[in-house]
């Protein structure tokens, strides 16, 4: 079969419906897991998907193949990224949502499980050279049934987290898949709540449910300031990502969210190693230690934080993108409504969440920068930046592009996983401090690329 090998991402597959990625590119994708499944000692694989225009025809197409394959499948229907990664961890180990994230609306893709890890990297393209070659056992066909995983996902939820006192919030779905689910979970945790866009709607009629980007927020801000909820939630396409807003109208950005979310782990789990992204903030790693953890900064990507969590046992992990892992007392896997429920755990001890919420540590930052690069080009330009050096007390890791920590700051340039891009950010603890970052390394920048150009990053 002819594929593009573009949709092959690092840790998921993706592209626009139906040039790049159709019922076809479905079908031999079910086929191809569901040998590969069956390698592993596999049988049975979940199937879950978003609430985008193709994503049931895509679906079916997905069934299909796996049950060709010889696999079981169990259809678990119209659910977030995350109730698939749930029933993945508890009714089998493996499974497949067919999702677009929060990408455009003609996009749409598949993020995998298989064998009770994220496959990402090499596992992909070992998937994509099954569906090219074709190379499938025959079997008995499989069998599929359907599973409604909702009700015993929300009574796990809510049977885990428990509020010190109503609250009443605002919640903004975007017309994402998660309008389906977090209301009824929000409400049985004993909130009120407000509804924004909830409708599951692949057109996303409103805005893109992208809670990353500032401009998604301004409905919800204007929601929660004409009403007297304390708090705003709102959640990404697929529902794995949390966005979060202060009454004033202050977005919570996720790696300070993990200071908060670290001091609660850490009073139970004493020591604990804590993992974060390169991108995230420098005051987090000291927030960290001030709570008695260990804190570990590691690649981004979601996939590469839940392997590593499995390796170093870590109770929690999380990234500046929104993806959070609760290991404990939970799976491991990034959940925005699992996030958002912890959050107000720990807020309605609180008179005054917002205050509690606006006093964490911060500094001053650009948003995620790109520059767009010629394919394969972005790696080879930080591979000649991580051969730069720095004079004390700057401190220089390498782990994931170029970071490098001065007392007052950061800046880093890394190359993107998904895009033909770099990805910039940089952080001073004075508006001084970061103009002077954002100086040394746009400089250092220009020595490799003189023709680097800086866009704000689009999701």
């Amino acid at each position: 079969m002819q594929v593009q090998p573009a949709i092959f991402k690092a840790y998921d597959i993706r592209g626009v419906v139906p040039d790049a990625l159709n019922t076809d590119v479905a079908h031999a994708l079910g086929r191809a897991f569901g040998a590969e499944a069956l390698a592993q000692g596999e049988t049975t694989v979940a199937v879950g998907r978003d609430g985008r225009i193709s994503s049931p025809s895509l679906a079916q197409a997905l069934v299909r193949g796996l049950t060709e394959a010889g696999v079981d499948v169990i259809d678990v229907g119209l659910v977030t990224t995350p109730m698939l990664y749930f029933a993945a961890s508890t009714v089998c180990r493996s499974g497949i949502q067919v999702t677009g994230s929060h990408n455009p609306k003609n996009y749409n893709g598949f993020k995998m499980v298989l064998g009770g890890r994220a496959i990402y990297g090499d596992d992909i393209q070992t998937l994509r050279g099954r569906m090219e070659r074709g190379d499938l056992p025959t079997r008995a066909p499989g069998r599929a049934r359907t599973l409604d995983v909702g009700d015993t996902y929300r009574e796990r939820i809510v049977g885990d987290v428990k509020l010190a006192r109503p609250m009443k919030i605002v919640m903004d779905c975007g017309n994402g898949v998660a309008g389906a689910s977090a209301p009824a979970l929000f409400r049985a945790l004993g909130c009120e709540v407000i509804e924004l866009f909830s409708e599951v709607d692949g057109e996303f009629p409103n805005h893109h449910p992208d809670p990353s980007k500032p401009e998604n927020l301004r409905w919800l801000i204007e929601a929660l300031q004409a009403s007297d909820a304390e708090l705003g939630l709102a959640f990404d396409g697929d529902g794995d990502r949390l966005g979060i807003v202060t009454k004033r109208g202050e977005n919570i950005y996720p790696d300070r969210q993990m200071m908060l979310f670290a001091q609660d782990v850490l009073s139970r789990v004493p020591g604990g190693t804590i993992l974060f992204d390169v991108k995230c903030t420098q005051r987090l790693a000291p927030a960290i230690v001030a709570a008695g953890g260990a804190p570990l900064m590691f690649k981004t990507g979601h996939s590469l934080i839940k392997a590593r969590m499995k390796e170093v046992d870590s109770p929690l992990g999380g990234e500046m993108s929104g993806h959070i892992f609760f290991k404990e007392r939970w799976f491991g896997f990034d959940d925005g409504s699992y996030a958002g429920a912890r959050l107000l755990e720990i807020l309605s001890r609180h008179a005054n969440p917002s205050a509690v919420l606006e006093a964490l540590p911060t500094s001053h930052s650009t948003p995620e920068l790109n520059v767009a690069c010629a394919e394969g080009e972005p790696h080879a330009l930080v591979a000649r930046l991580q051969q730069s050096t720095f004079e004390a007390p700057a401190q220089v890791s390498t782990i994931d592009g170029l970071r490098v920590d001065w007392p007052d700051g950061f800046g880093l340039i890394r190359a993107s996983n998904t895009t033909p891009v770099l990805v910039l950010r940089f952080e001073g603890q004075t508006p001084e401090a970061l103009q002077r970052i954002e100086a040394r390394m746009m400089a250092l920048l220009k020595s490799v690329k003189p023709d680097a150009v800086i866009q704000q990053a689009a999701h």
